[in-house]
Protein backbone atom coordinates (compact mmCIF):
# COMPACT_ATOMS: atom_id res chain seq x y z
CA UNK A 1 0.00 0.00 0.00
CA UNK A 2 1.07 3.25 -0.41
CA UNK A 3 2.85 5.47 2.29
CA UNK A 4 2.92 8.97 2.61
CA UNK A 5 4.70 11.22 5.34
CA UNK A 6 3.88 15.40 5.33
CA UNK A 7 7.35 17.13 4.47
CA UNK A 8 7.16 19.22 7.61
CA UNK A 9 10.90 19.50 8.60
CA UNK A 10 11.60 20.37 5.21
CA UNK A 11 8.79 23.07 4.99
CA UNK A 12 10.01 24.46 8.55
CA UNK A 13 13.50 24.74 7.01
CA UNK A 14 12.27 27.03 3.99
CA UNK A 15 10.06 29.28 5.60
CA UNK A 16 13.12 30.14 8.63
CA UNK A 17 16.11 29.69 7.12
CA UNK A 18 15.99 30.45 3.27
CA UNK A 19 12.51 32.62 2.67
CA UNK A 20 13.64 33.80 6.29
CA UNK A 21 9.62 35.21 7.62
CA UNK A 22 10.71 36.05 10.81
CA UNK A 23 12.50 39.33 8.33
CA UNK A 24 8.97 40.44 7.66
CA UNK A 25 7.56 40.63 11.14
CA UNK A 26 6.64 43.75 11.16
CA UNK A 27 4.42 43.40 7.57
CA UNK A 28 0.34 42.44 8.07
CA UNK A 29 -0.39 38.68 7.92
CA UNK A 30 3.48 37.75 9.17
CA UNK A 31 2.66 40.02 12.57
CA UNK A 32 0.76 36.76 13.50
CA UNK A 33 3.66 34.39 12.71
CA UNK A 34 5.56 33.33 15.47
CA UNK A 35 8.01 30.28 15.28
CA UNK A 36 5.26 28.44 17.68
CA UNK A 37 2.21 29.28 15.42
CA UNK A 38 4.40 27.80 12.39
CA UNK A 39 5.44 24.80 13.79
CA UNK A 40 1.41 24.29 14.76
CA UNK A 41 -0.20 24.77 11.43
CA UNK A 42 2.53 22.27 9.87
CA UNK A 43 2.47 19.67 12.36
CA UNK A 44 -1.30 20.51 12.48
CA UNK A 45 -1.74 20.17 8.52
CA UNK A 46 0.41 17.11 8.83
CA UNK A 47 -1.50 15.23 11.28
CA UNK A 48 -4.96 16.08 9.55
CA UNK A 49 -3.35 14.96 5.93
CA UNK A 50 -1.42 11.74 6.92
CA UNK A 51 -4.89 10.63 9.38
CA UNK A 52 -7.89 11.84 7.61
CA UNK A 53 -6.90 12.74 3.86
CA UNK A 54 -4.28 10.17 2.38
CA UNK A 55 -6.11 6.82 3.93
CA UNK A 56 -9.09 8.24 1.58
CA UNK A 57 -7.02 8.16 -1.83
CA UNK A 58 -6.94 5.10 -3.16
CA UNK A 59 -10.35 4.05 -1.93
CA UNK A 60 -11.78 8.09 -3.92
CA UNK A 61 -9.64 6.94 -6.68
CA UNK A 62 -11.09 3.46 -7.16
CA UNK A 63 -14.59 4.13 -6.19
CA UNK A 64 -15.26 7.86 -7.85
CA UNK A 65 -18.24 10.23 -8.21
CA UNK A 66 -21.69 9.12 -9.72
CA UNK A 67 -25.02 11.22 -11.35
CA UNK A 68 -28.30 10.56 -9.75
CA UNK A 69 -31.13 12.93 -10.43
CA UNK A 70 -29.20 15.75 -10.91
CA UNK A 71 -27.57 15.19 -7.29
CA UNK A 72 -23.42 14.22 -7.59
CA UNK A 73 -22.19 11.84 -4.74
CA UNK A 74 -18.24 12.38 -4.07
CA UNK A 75 -16.52 8.82 -2.37
CA UNK A 76 -17.38 7.69 0.73
CA UNK A 77 -15.39 9.13 3.54
CA UNK A 78 -14.73 12.45 2.01
CA UNK A 79 -17.60 14.42 3.50
CA UNK A 80 -16.52 13.62 7.50
CA UNK A 81 -12.61 14.41 6.05
CA UNK A 82 -14.20 17.66 4.82
CA UNK A 83 -15.95 18.31 7.64
CA UNK A 84 -12.79 17.99 9.35
CA UNK A 85 -10.54 20.27 7.52
CA UNK A 86 -13.48 23.45 7.89
CA UNK A 87 -13.78 22.63 11.64
CA UNK A 88 -9.95 22.47 12.19
CA UNK A 89 -10.11 26.48 10.69
CA UNK A 90 -8.14 25.25 7.34
CA UNK A 91 -10.80 26.59 5.01
CA UNK A 92 -10.32 30.05 6.78
CA UNK A 93 -6.13 30.14 6.93
CA UNK A 94 -4.94 32.58 4.54
CA UNK A 95 -8.75 34.56 4.77
CA UNK A 96 -9.36 38.06 5.89
CA UNK A 97 -10.11 38.42 9.34
CA UNK A 98 -13.34 40.57 8.84
CA UNK A 99 -14.67 37.33 6.54
CA UNK A 100 -13.89 35.18 9.47
CA UNK A 101 -10.32 33.98 8.93
CA UNK A 102 -6.73 33.84 10.16
CA UNK A 103 -5.38 35.85 7.91
CA UNK A 104 -2.17 33.87 7.47
CA UNK A 105 0.17 34.90 4.52
CA UNK A 106 -0.59 32.56 0.79
CA UNK A 107 3.01 31.12 1.44
CA UNK A 108 1.65 29.55 4.54
CA UNK A 109 -1.51 28.20 2.72
CA UNK A 110 0.85 27.02 -0.33
CA UNK A 111 2.50 24.13 2.43
CA UNK A 112 -0.41 23.60 3.73
CA UNK A 113 -2.11 22.76 0.23
CA UNK A 114 1.31 20.91 -0.78
CA UNK A 115 0.18 18.38 2.01
CA UNK A 116 -3.38 18.32 1.08
CA UNK A 117 -2.78 17.65 -2.36
CA UNK A 118 -0.03 15.02 -2.02
CA UNK A 119 -2.30 13.02 0.97
CA UNK A 120 -5.27 13.25 -1.67
CA UNK A 121 -5.48 14.97 -4.98
CA UNK A 122 -8.59 14.69 -5.44
CA UNK A 123 -10.22 15.36 -2.16
CA UNK A 124 -7.98 19.19 -2.29
CA UNK A 125 -9.76 20.89 -5.31
CA UNK A 126 -12.57 21.24 -3.27
CA UNK A 127 -10.82 24.55 -1.04
CA UNK A 128 -8.41 25.10 -4.14
CA UNK A 129 -11.28 26.49 -5.94
CA UNK A 130 -13.55 27.69 -3.10
CA UNK A 131 -9.85 29.63 -2.08
CA UNK A 132 -9.62 31.12 -5.52
CA UNK A 133 -13.01 31.79 -5.78
CA UNK A 134 -13.18 34.01 -2.73
CA UNK A 135 -9.95 35.81 -3.93
CA UNK A 136 -11.66 36.72 -7.29
CA UNK A 137 -15.02 38.00 -5.34
CA UNK A 138 -12.73 39.89 -2.50
CA UNK A 139 -10.91 41.94 -5.01
CA UNK A 140 -13.78 42.60 -7.25
CA UNK A 141 -17.28 42.18 -5.98
CA UNK A 142 -19.43 44.61 -4.50
CA UNK A 143 -19.75 45.09 -0.46
CA UNK A 144 -22.91 43.20 -0.62
CA UNK A 145 -21.96 40.55 -2.38
CA UNK A 146 -18.72 40.24 -0.22
CA UNK A 147 -20.81 40.46 2.58
CA UNK A 148 -23.40 37.72 1.69
CA UNK A 149 -20.88 35.13 0.44
CA UNK A 150 -17.47 35.38 1.44
CA UNK A 151 -17.57 34.53 5.18
CA UNK A 152 -19.11 31.25 4.11
CA UNK A 153 -17.09 30.36 1.96
CA UNK A 154 -13.71 31.99 3.98
CA UNK A 155 -15.18 28.71 6.39
CA UNK A 156 -15.60 25.89 4.27
CA UNK A 157 -18.62 26.09 4.79
CA UNK A 158 -20.20 27.46 1.23
CA UNK A 159 -17.12 26.01 -1.79
CA UNK A 160 -17.17 27.57 -4.95
CA UNK A 161 -16.18 27.15 -8.44
CA UNK A 162 -15.08 29.02 -12.07
CA UNK A 163 -16.89 28.30 -15.27
CA UNK A 164 -14.58 29.58 -18.00
CA UNK A 165 -14.67 26.33 -20.86
CA UNK A 166 -17.70 26.14 -23.19
CA UNK A 167 -17.92 22.83 -25.31
CA UNK A 168 -16.72 24.69 -28.71
CA UNK A 169 -14.27 27.34 -26.20
CA UNK A 170 -11.51 26.50 -24.50
CA UNK A 171 -8.32 28.34 -24.42
CA UNK A 172 -9.57 31.37 -26.65
CA UNK A 173 -12.36 32.71 -24.94
CA UNK A 174 -13.40 35.24 -27.51
CA UNK A 175 -15.42 32.96 -28.80
CA UNK A 176 -17.64 32.26 -25.60
CA UNK A 177 -21.64 32.24 -26.25
CA UNK A 178 -23.31 32.06 -22.69
CA UNK A 179 -25.41 34.55 -22.62
CA UNK A 180 -26.49 37.25 -19.34
CA UNK A 181 -29.95 38.78 -19.82
CA UNK A 182 -30.71 41.75 -17.60
CA UNK A 183 -33.59 40.98 -14.68
CA UNK A 184 -36.09 43.87 -13.42
CA UNK A 185 -34.52 43.17 -10.21
CA UNK A 186 -30.97 43.71 -10.89
CA UNK A 187 -29.66 40.61 -11.37
CA UNK A 188 -29.36 38.24 -14.39
CA UNK A 189 -30.62 35.27 -16.53
CA UNK A 190 -27.42 32.99 -17.72
CA UNK A 191 -28.20 30.79 -20.24
CA UNK A 192 -25.22 28.58 -21.58
CA UNK A 193 -23.75 25.36 -21.29
CA UNK A 194 -20.30 24.68 -19.35
CA UNK A 195 -17.88 21.91 -19.40
CA UNK A 196 -14.70 20.63 -17.40
CA UNK A 197 -16.44 22.51 -13.62
CA UNK A 198 -13.95 21.17 -11.42
CA UNK A 199 -16.57 20.32 -8.30
CA UNK A 200 -19.09 21.85 -9.87
CA UNK A 201 -21.48 20.00 -7.78
CA UNK A 202 -21.47 17.58 -4.75
CA UNK A 203 -22.91 17.58 -1.43
CA UNK A 204 -19.72 18.73 0.67
CA UNK A 205 -21.13 21.66 1.20
CA UNK A 206 -24.44 23.47 1.84
CA UNK A 207 -24.08 25.55 -0.98
CA UNK A 208 -21.85 26.16 -4.28
CA UNK A 209 -21.31 29.62 -5.47
CA UNK A 210 -20.21 29.51 -9.41
CA UNK A 211 -18.39 32.37 -10.88
CA UNK A 212 -19.38 32.22 -14.65
CA UNK A 213 -18.20 34.15 -17.32
CA UNK A 214 -21.25 35.17 -19.87
CA UNK A 215 -22.00 38.06 -22.12
CA UNK A 216 -24.66 40.80 -21.68
CA UNK A 217 -27.04 41.79 -24.78
CA UNK A 218 -24.58 44.81 -25.54
CA UNK A 219 -21.30 43.26 -25.15
CA UNK A 220 -18.42 43.90 -27.67
CA UNK A 221 -17.31 41.06 -29.54
CA UNK A 222 -14.44 38.92 -28.57
CA UNK A 223 -12.53 38.60 -24.96
CA UNK A 224 -13.36 42.97 -24.03
CA UNK A 225 -17.09 41.65 -24.12
CA UNK A 226 -17.09 39.00 -21.42
CA UNK A 227 -18.71 40.05 -17.76
CA UNK A 228 -18.09 37.82 -14.53
CA UNK A 229 -21.13 36.81 -12.32
CA UNK A 230 -21.91 35.49 -9.02
CA UNK A 231 -24.15 32.21 -9.66
CA UNK A 232 -24.97 30.42 -6.41
CA UNK A 233 -26.38 26.60 -6.47
CA UNK A 234 -29.06 27.82 -3.77
CA UNK A 235 -29.92 31.56 -3.61
CA UNK A 236 -29.22 33.40 -0.60
CA UNK A 237 -31.79 35.44 1.68
CA UNK A 238 -31.21 38.83 3.02
CA UNK A 239 -31.03 37.42 6.60
CA UNK A 240 -28.17 34.84 5.18
CA UNK A 241 -30.18 31.85 5.27
CA UNK A 242 -30.68 29.21 1.74
CA UNK A 243 -33.39 29.74 -0.36
CA UNK A 244 -34.87 28.74 -3.59
CA UNK A 245 -32.73 26.36 -5.50
CA UNK A 246 -31.06 28.10 -8.53
CA UNK A 247 -31.49 26.90 -12.17
CA UNK A 248 -27.95 25.33 -12.94
CA UNK A 249 -27.49 21.90 -12.50
CA UNK A 250 -24.80 19.09 -13.60
CA UNK A 251 -26.10 17.58 -16.63
CA UNK A 252 -23.08 14.48 -16.71
CA UNK A 253 -20.01 14.11 -15.44
CA UNK A 254 -16.60 13.67 -17.41
CA UNK A 255 -14.93 9.96 -17.28
CA UNK A 256 -11.18 10.63 -16.62
CA UNK A 257 -7.97 9.44 -17.03
CA UNK A 258 -7.32 10.17 -13.21
CA UNK A 259 -8.83 12.25 -9.85
CA UNK A 260 -11.53 10.29 -9.98
CA UNK A 261 -12.68 11.40 -6.53
CA UNK A 262 -13.18 14.69 -8.10
CA UNK A 263 -16.47 15.67 -10.06
CA UNK A 264 -15.63 16.74 -13.35
CA UNK A 265 -19.09 18.32 -14.57
CA UNK A 266 -21.03 19.35 -17.15
CA UNK A 267 -22.88 22.29 -16.05
CA UNK A 268 -26.66 23.83 -17.90
CA UNK A 269 -27.35 26.92 -16.69
CA UNK A 270 -31.26 27.54 -17.47
CA UNK A 271 -31.92 31.23 -16.74
CA UNK A 272 -29.70 30.73 -13.11
CA UNK A 273 -30.23 34.18 -11.44
CA UNK A 274 -26.67 35.91 -11.18
CA UNK A 275 -25.24 39.19 -10.07
CA UNK A 276 -22.54 41.26 -11.77
CA UNK A 277 -19.40 40.98 -10.44
CA UNK A 278 -16.96 44.29 -11.25
CA UNK A 279 -17.93 46.52 -13.71
CA UNK A 280 -19.81 45.23 -17.28
CA UNK A 281 -17.48 44.00 -19.81
CA UNK A 282 -15.08 43.54 -17.12
CA UNK A 283 -15.07 40.01 -16.78
CA UNK A 284 -12.03 38.37 -17.95
CA UNK A 285 -9.59 40.95 -15.81
CA UNK A 286 -11.49 39.70 -12.53
CA UNK A 287 -11.45 35.97 -13.52
CA UNK A 288 -7.58 36.36 -14.05
CA UNK A 289 -7.46 37.08 -10.49
CA UNK A 290 -8.95 33.66 -9.58
CA UNK A 291 -6.79 31.85 -12.42
CA UNK A 292 -3.59 33.52 -11.42
CA UNK A 293 -3.36 32.21 -7.92
CA UNK A 294 -5.12 28.92 -9.33
CA UNK A 295 -1.73 28.16 -11.28
CA UNK A 296 0.99 28.75 -9.02
CA UNK A 297 -1.59 26.56 -6.25
CA UNK A 298 -1.52 23.68 -9.69
CA UNK A 299 2.21 23.97 -10.17
CA UNK A 300 2.10 22.89 -6.17
CA UNK A 301 -0.35 20.54 -7.34
CA UNK A 302 1.86 18.94 -9.66
CA UNK A 303 5.11 19.18 -7.13
CA UNK A 304 2.54 17.09 -4.52
CA UNK A 305 2.18 14.41 -6.67
CA UNK A 306 5.94 14.14 -7.50
CA UNK A 307 6.39 14.08 -3.91
CA UNK A 308 4.38 11.36 -2.84
CA UNK A 309 5.49 9.37 -5.56
CA UNK A 310 8.96 9.69 -4.74
CA UNK A 311 8.42 8.79 -0.92
CA UNK A 312 7.10 5.63 -2.10
CA UNK A 313 9.78 5.06 -4.96
CA UNK A 314 12.46 5.20 -2.19
CA UNK A 315 10.45 2.98 0.42
CA UNK A 316 11.08 0.24 -2.29
CA UNK A 317 13.91 0.89 -3.43
CA UNK A 318 15.44 0.42 0.26
CA UNK A 319 13.56 -3.01 0.35
CA UNK A 320 13.41 -4.10 -3.25
CA UNK A 321 16.38 -6.70 -3.42
CA UNK A 322 17.97 -6.72 -7.49
CA UNK A 323 21.39 -8.03 -8.35
CA UNK A 324 24.35 -6.70 -6.40
CA UNK A 325 25.56 -3.21 -6.03
CA UNK A 326 28.30 -1.83 -8.86
CA UNK A 327 31.30 -2.12 -6.54
CA UNK A 328 30.32 -5.80 -5.38
CA UNK A 329 27.66 -6.94 -2.27
CA UNK A 330 26.75 -4.23 0.12
CA UNK A 331 25.19 -7.07 2.37
CA UNK A 332 27.01 -10.15 2.26
CA UNK A 333 24.36 -11.86 4.34
CA UNK A 334 21.76 -11.37 2.32
CA UNK A 335 20.98 -12.88 -1.28
CA UNK A 336 21.26 -9.78 -2.87
CA UNK A 337 21.37 -5.90 -2.14
CA UNK A 338 18.40 -3.57 -2.56
CA UNK A 339 18.13 -1.54 -6.00
CA UNK A 340 18.73 1.82 -4.18
CA UNK A 341 22.22 0.54 -4.59
CA UNK A 342 22.23 0.21 -8.67
CA UNK A 343 23.62 3.62 -10.18
CA UNK A 344 20.68 4.34 -12.33
CA UNK A 345 17.94 3.59 -9.42
CA UNK A 346 19.93 6.59 -7.71
CA UNK A 347 19.75 8.65 -10.84
CA UNK A 348 16.33 8.35 -10.85
CA UNK A 349 15.66 8.98 -7.28
CA UNK A 350 18.13 12.11 -7.12
CA UNK A 351 16.44 13.84 -9.95
CA UNK A 352 13.01 13.61 -8.21
CA UNK A 353 14.31 14.89 -4.55
CA UNK A 354 16.77 17.76 -6.44
CA UNK A 355 13.55 18.20 -8.55
CA UNK A 356 10.61 18.31 -5.64
CA UNK A 357 12.98 20.29 -2.96
CA UNK A 358 14.06 22.92 -5.58
CA UNK A 359 10.60 23.28 -6.88
CA UNK A 360 9.10 23.74 -3.43
CA UNK A 361 11.43 26.71 -2.45
CA UNK A 362 10.46 28.05 -6.14
CA UNK A 363 6.60 27.72 -5.36
CA UNK A 364 6.74 29.29 -1.48
CA UNK A 365 9.37 32.26 -3.23
CA UNK A 366 6.63 33.11 -5.61
CA UNK A 367 3.73 32.69 -3.20
CA UNK A 368 5.68 35.13 -0.75
CA UNK A 369 6.01 37.99 -3.61
CA UNK A 370 2.30 37.71 -3.79
CA UNK A 371 2.12 38.13 -0.23
CA UNK A 372 4.71 41.01 -0.02
CA UNK A 373 2.33 42.62 -2.97
CA UNK A 374 -0.15 43.68 -0.74
CA UNK A 375 1.65 43.60 2.17
CA UNK A 376 5.02 45.59 1.48
CA UNK A 377 6.06 48.38 3.60
CA UNK A 378 5.97 50.85 0.21
CA UNK A 379 5.20 51.24 -3.34
CA UNK A 380 8.65 50.46 -4.33
CA UNK A 381 8.71 47.06 -2.93
CA UNK A 382 5.41 46.19 -3.68
CA UNK A 383 5.56 46.76 -7.48
CA UNK A 384 9.03 44.62 -6.99
CA UNK A 385 7.09 41.96 -5.44
CA UNK A 386 4.46 42.20 -7.92
CA UNK A 387 6.64 41.81 -11.15
CA UNK A 388 8.06 38.76 -9.82
CA UNK A 389 5.12 37.05 -8.81
CA UNK A 390 3.36 37.69 -12.64
CA UNK A 391 6.86 36.57 -14.27
CA UNK A 392 7.26 33.66 -11.83
CA UNK A 393 3.37 32.55 -12.14
CA UNK A 394 3.71 30.68 -15.59
CA UNK A 395 6.79 29.42 -14.73
CA UNK A 396 5.49 27.69 -11.63
CA UNK A 397 2.51 26.18 -12.91
CA UNK A 398 4.14 24.63 -15.85
CA UNK A 399 7.54 24.06 -15.49
CA UNK A 400 6.26 22.51 -11.47
CA UNK A 401 3.52 20.55 -13.48
CA UNK A 402 6.40 18.80 -15.79
CA UNK A 403 8.46 18.02 -12.88
CA UNK A 404 5.20 16.35 -11.01
CA UNK A 405 4.18 14.17 -14.27
CA UNK A 406 8.16 13.73 -14.54
CA UNK A 407 8.52 12.66 -10.84
CA UNK A 408 5.42 10.55 -10.95
CA UNK A 409 6.74 8.54 -14.41
CA UNK A 410 10.10 7.88 -12.43
CA UNK A 411 8.46 6.46 -9.41
CA UNK A 412 6.63 3.55 -11.55
CA UNK A 413 10.07 3.30 -12.95
CA UNK A 414 12.03 2.64 -9.85
CA UNK A 415 8.96 0.52 -9.45
CA UNK A 416 9.15 -1.49 -12.80
CA UNK A 417 6.67 -3.98 -13.52
CA UNK A 418 5.38 -3.54 -9.94
CA UNK A 419 4.56 0.51 -10.74
CA UNK A 420 2.84 -0.14 -13.50
CA UNK A 421 -0.12 -2.69 -11.78
CA UNK A 422 -2.80 -1.08 -9.23
CA UNK A 423 -1.73 -3.10 -6.19
CA UNK A 424 0.93 -0.60 -5.31
CA UNK A 425 -0.87 2.36 -5.91
CA UNK A 426 2.18 4.48 -7.63
CA UNK A 427 0.33 4.66 -10.76
CA UNK A 428 -2.41 6.57 -9.22
CA UNK A 429 -0.28 9.47 -9.03
CA UNK A 430 1.10 9.28 -12.87
CA UNK A 431 -2.53 9.68 -13.87
CA UNK A 432 -3.89 12.10 -10.75
CA UNK A 433 -1.21 14.50 -11.90
CA UNK A 434 -1.43 14.64 -15.89
CA UNK A 435 -3.86 17.22 -15.45
CA UNK A 436 -2.20 19.44 -13.79
CA UNK A 437 -0.28 19.97 -16.90
CA UNK A 438 -3.84 21.02 -19.00
CA UNK A 439 -6.31 22.49 -16.54
CA UNK A 440 -6.28 26.51 -16.02
CA UNK A 441 -4.23 27.02 -19.00
CA UNK A 442 -2.07 24.24 -20.39
CA UNK A 443 1.59 24.70 -19.98
CA UNK A 444 2.24 25.88 -23.41
CA UNK A 445 -0.44 28.59 -23.00
CA UNK A 446 1.52 29.02 -20.23
CA UNK A 447 4.53 29.18 -21.93
CA UNK A 448 3.32 31.64 -24.53
CA UNK A 449 1.94 34.08 -21.66
CA UNK A 450 5.96 34.06 -20.84
CA UNK A 451 7.27 34.89 -23.48
CA UNK A 452 4.52 36.63 -25.28
CA UNK A 453 3.46 38.97 -22.56
CA UNK A 454 5.25 38.92 -18.82
CA UNK A 455 8.53 39.19 -21.00
CA UNK A 456 7.51 42.22 -23.03
CA UNK A 457 5.38 44.48 -19.93
CA UNK A 458 6.94 47.80 -18.81
CA UNK A 459 10.05 47.49 -21.43
CA UNK A 460 11.38 44.02 -20.14
CA UNK A 461 10.76 44.98 -16.52
CA UNK A 462 9.35 41.74 -15.08
CA UNK A 463 12.45 39.43 -16.39
CA UNK A 464 15.27 42.58 -15.56
CA UNK A 465 13.74 41.84 -11.87
CA UNK A 466 14.39 38.29 -12.16
CA UNK A 467 17.75 38.49 -13.48
CA UNK A 468 19.15 41.42 -10.86
CA UNK A 469 17.37 39.10 -7.57
CA UNK A 470 19.60 36.17 -8.86
CA UNK A 471 22.71 38.61 -9.15
CA UNK A 472 21.94 40.05 -5.41
CA UNK A 473 21.77 36.33 -4.15
CA UNK A 474 25.26 35.79 -6.05
CA UNK A 475 26.86 38.74 -4.21
CA UNK A 476 25.90 36.70 -0.24
CA UNK A 477 27.31 33.49 -1.50
CA UNK A 478 30.85 34.44 -2.97
CA UNK A 479 32.68 33.71 0.14
CA UNK A 480 30.11 30.88 1.98
CA UNK A 481 29.32 27.42 2.13
CA UNK A 482 27.73 28.06 -1.68
CA UNK A 483 30.73 29.47 -3.13
CA UNK A 484 30.90 26.42 -5.80
CA UNK A 485 27.54 27.62 -6.96
CA UNK A 486 28.16 30.60 -7.71
CA UNK A 487 30.17 30.26 -11.12
CA UNK A 488 27.58 28.01 -12.86
CA UNK A 489 25.00 30.44 -11.08
CA UNK A 490 26.34 33.07 -13.11
CA UNK A 491 27.22 30.97 -16.61
CA UNK A 492 23.82 30.01 -16.44
CA UNK A 493 22.16 33.47 -15.67
CA UNK A 494 24.60 35.29 -18.83
CA UNK A 495 23.04 32.35 -21.09
CA UNK A 496 19.78 32.74 -20.34
CA UNK A 497 20.14 36.83 -20.86
CA UNK A 498 21.45 36.02 -24.18
CA UNK A 499 19.17 33.61 -25.13
CA UNK A 500 15.97 35.93 -23.84
CA UNK A 501 17.47 39.18 -25.87
CA UNK A 502 17.88 36.87 -28.92
CA UNK A 503 14.38 35.70 -28.49
CA UNK A 504 12.93 39.22 -27.95
CA UNK A 505 14.18 40.12 -31.88
CA UNK A 506 12.52 37.31 -33.12
CA UNK A 507 8.98 37.29 -34.96
CA UNK A 508 5.65 36.09 -33.74
CA UNK A 509 5.77 32.22 -35.49
CA UNK A 510 9.69 32.23 -34.02
CA UNK A 511 8.72 33.25 -30.58
CA UNK A 512 5.72 30.79 -30.29
CA UNK A 513 8.27 27.60 -31.63
CA UNK A 514 10.85 28.69 -28.93
CA UNK A 515 8.68 29.95 -25.56
CA UNK A 516 7.85 26.15 -24.53
CA UNK A 517 11.83 25.63 -24.34
CA UNK A 518 12.43 29.52 -22.82
CA UNK A 519 9.91 28.86 -20.18
CA UNK A 520 11.87 25.60 -19.02
CA UNK A 521 14.94 27.57 -19.35
CA UNK A 522 13.72 30.14 -17.13
CA UNK A 523 12.38 26.94 -14.52
CA UNK A 524 15.33 25.56 -14.61
CA UNK A 525 17.56 28.53 -13.66
CA UNK A 526 15.28 29.26 -11.03
CA UNK A 527 15.46 26.13 -9.71
CA UNK A 528 19.23 25.79 -9.26
CA UNK A 529 19.29 29.36 -7.80
CA UNK A 530 16.82 28.13 -4.84
CA UNK A 531 19.03 25.21 -4.14
CA UNK A 532 22.29 27.51 -4.36
CA UNK A 533 20.16 29.76 -1.70
CA UNK A 534 19.28 26.38 0.04
CA UNK A 535 22.84 25.21 0.31
CA UNK A 536 23.78 28.92 1.83
CA UNK A 537 21.11 28.76 4.31
CA UNK A 538 21.81 25.15 4.81
CA UNK A 539 25.29 25.16 7.25
CA UNK A 540 24.14 25.85 10.77
CA UNK A 541 21.01 23.50 10.30
CA UNK A 542 20.69 19.79 10.13
CA UNK A 543 19.35 19.73 6.41
CA UNK A 544 21.63 17.95 4.21
CA UNK A 545 20.85 19.89 1.03
CA UNK A 546 24.97 21.01 -0.15
CA UNK A 547 24.68 17.23 -1.92
CA UNK A 548 21.06 17.86 -3.01
CA UNK A 549 22.24 20.74 -4.95
CA UNK A 550 25.48 19.64 -5.96
CA UNK A 551 23.46 17.03 -7.95
CA UNK A 552 21.15 19.36 -9.44
CA UNK A 553 23.86 21.76 -10.44
CA UNK A 554 25.67 18.51 -12.15
CA UNK A 555 22.88 16.64 -13.60
CA UNK A 556 20.27 19.01 -14.27
CA UNK A 557 21.44 22.64 -14.49
CA UNK A 558 23.56 21.63 -17.79
CA UNK A 559 20.06 21.05 -19.92
CA UNK A 560 20.11 24.70 -19.64
CA UNK A 561 22.44 25.02 -22.60
CA UNK A 562 20.76 22.61 -24.85
CA UNK A 563 17.12 24.84 -24.04
CA UNK A 564 18.87 27.97 -25.07
CA UNK A 565 20.38 26.30 -28.05
CA UNK A 566 16.84 25.39 -29.45
CA UNK A 567 15.88 29.12 -28.42
CA UNK A 568 18.11 30.19 -30.81
CA UNK A 569 17.26 28.36 -33.86
CA UNK A 570 14.07 29.94 -33.66
CA UNK A 571 10.92 28.25 -35.06
CA UNK A 572 11.68 27.63 -38.88
CA UNK A 573 11.80 24.46 -39.21
CA UNK A 574 8.41 23.67 -37.27
CA UNK A 575 6.36 26.35 -39.26
CA UNK A 576 7.51 25.10 -42.49
CA UNK A 577 7.70 21.36 -41.91
CA UNK A 578 5.35 19.75 -44.41
CA UNK A 579 3.29 18.40 -41.61
CA UNK A 580 -0.06 19.44 -42.71
CA UNK A 581 -1.22 23.16 -43.54
CA UNK A 582 -4.70 24.44 -43.53
CA UNK A 583 -6.19 24.63 -46.92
Amino acid sequence: MPVYKAPIEDFAFLFNHVLKIQDHKHLKGFDELTPDLLEAVLEGAGKLVEEEFFPLNRHGDEEGCRLEDNHVYVPSGFAEAYGKYCEGGWASLTADECDGGQALPHMIGGAVMEMLSSANFSLSLFPLLSHSAYMALKAHASEDIRNAYLPKMASGQWTGTMHLTEPHAGTDLALLRTKAKPLDDGSYAIEGTKIFITCGEHELAENIIHLVLARLPDAPEGVRGISLFVVPKFMVNEDGSLGDRNQVFCASLEKKMGIHGSPTCVMNLDGAKGFLVGAPHQGLKSMFTMMNAARLFVGIQGLSQAEVAYQNAHAYACDRLQGRGPRGAVDEHSAADPIIVHPDVRRMLLTQKSQIEGGRALALFALMQMDLAHAADNQEEREEADDLTAFLTPVVKAHLSDIGSEGANLAVQCFGGHGFVREWGVEQFVRDTRICQIYEGTNGVQAMDLVGRKMNLHDGRLPRRFFDKITQSLTKMEAGPAEEFVAPLHAGVTKLQDALAQLATMDLADRGAAAYPAMQAVGTLSIAWMWAEMAHASTNTNMAKIPTARFYFQQILPKLDYLCQIIGHGGQVIETHPIGHVA
